[in-house]
């Protein structure tokens, strides 16, 4: 089989244009949820669960820079409207409105309309965190025809695992979940050759549930389809500069609740914000790689051996930095040792007193001086989503 076909492309890429509007509704929920946005309210002696206020809402945009202006920021909940991923607490109203009206993510309240697809959907981020979040060593980079992929999974071991998870209960079941999850656009062939089969063929997951989406994404295809990069997989990235969006993009775990560390935050230092950031392919092949890193944030390079000189100008600091709905919030750069090259300041990392230009020392209680930027990336992703790093930074810094 030499194409999966032109209408299941097609098809794939409207499912996964539906999916996007579903993670960005639901990382829009969460941290509202965090903020106190959504919070149950009283109108005519009547409580109203947990919803929001239209005008309070389109000021949050706009001060989170979410939108550049009102109008802006009412396409965009119209568009969440239209989708159905919110609504009018009574139904009463099909239109967004910078008003004092109450409207209600429907996850909240138990109305999303669960279609076949959005089980689907559903189903596969499921299978995507669950396998993130376990140590095995299912996804790993593999050579397929002479050409090297990142982040692949072999189809018979991924039906092995989902047999083993209680996913399904025979080989054929498990096989056909996975076609359906290829042709819904959440997993692919690694060259796009073949549909799913219980074999040694390659297969990855098309979408990275993990990368922060901007709402802004929502109105525009060229910022939707970002593409991923699995450089850095769990930290910030900027989109390209020629959009004029210079909002910063992270990959984090799900979770409900934000617990940061610490109360401290740090600013974004300016030779690091004024830089583009550009993804590469997500895989590895002959062709040149388009590239990723910006100028590197170092005055000087420094080697491990100077790092850890008894009298010399360094100290080190510990953090510990709990992934929230949002993201960590940091780029680690740089190789022998690795470097942060930048951090979101309304992030974890940067709650937790991270800064940029501070040298990677130890993660989770491994050694990293003598690793390089992927290998550090990869042991954070596959990790706890607690982190616990140490660093060194300039005394004078």
């Amino acid at each position: 089989m030499e194409g999966i076909g032109n209408t299941m492309q097609k098809k794939a890429a409207e499912l996964e244009r539906m999916a996007e509007v579903l993670i960005t509704g639901e990382q829009l929920r969460l941290r509202l949820h965090e903020e106190k946005v959504i919070k149950d309210r009283r109108h005519h002696l009547r409580t109203y669960p947990n919803c929001f206020v239209a005008k309070e809402l389109i000021d949050w945009l706009i001060d989170h820079k979410e939108a550049s202006d009102r109008e802006t920021a009412i396409k965009l909940m119209q568009k969440l409207l239209d989708q159905s991923i919110i609504h009018h607490v009574c139904d009463e109203h099909k239109e967004f409105k910078d008003v004092k009206l109450f409207y209600r993510f429907r996850k909240d309240d138990g109305t999303f309309p669960l279609d076949n697809e959005a089980k689907v959907f559903m189903r596969g981020q499921r299978l995507f965190e669950k396998l993130m979040n376990t140590e095995n060593s299912l996804v790993q980079t593999r050579e397929e025809e002479s050409v090297l992929f990142e982040r692949t999974l072999l189809g018979c071991e991924f039906v092995d695992w989902l047999i083993q998870e209680g996913e399904a209960s025979t080989r054929e079941e498990a096989e056909q979940l996975c076609r359906r999850l290829l042709e819904h656009g959440i997993i692919q062939h690694v060259s796009n050759k073949h549909h799913f089969v219980d074999s040694n063929l390659l297969y990855q997951f098309r979408m990275n549930f993990r990368r922060r989406r901007r709402l802004l994404e929502l109105l525009s295809e060229r910022c939707r389809s970002i593409p991923e990069s699995h450089d850095s997989p769990f930290c910030l990235r900027k989109q390209n500069t020629d959009s004029g969006n210079t909002s910063f993009l992270s990959v984090s775990p799900t979770k409900e609740i934000k617990i940061i560390s610490a109360v401290r935050r740090s600013s974004m230092s300016s030779s690091c914000g004024s830089s583009g950031y550009y993804s590469s392919s997500p895989i590895l092949s002959s062709s040149p790689p388009v590239l990723c890193n910006p100028k590197s944030v170092l005055k000087r390079q420094v080697n491990s051996e100077q790092l850890q000189s008894p009298g010399g100008p360094y100290m080190k600091r510990t953090f510990t930095i709990v992934g929230d709905a949002v993201g960590w919030g940091f780029v680690v750069r740089g190789s022998k040792p690795c470097h942060i090259q930048a951090v979101d300041p309304s992030g974890p990392a940067a709650a937790a007193g991270m800064k940029v230009c501070q040298f990677v020392v130890s993660v989770n209680g491994l050694n990293v001086l003598h690793l390089d930027y992927r290998t550090v990336s990869n042991l954070i992703l596959t990790g706890p989503r607690t982190i616990v790093m140490e660093v060194m930074e300039e005394i004078d810094c």
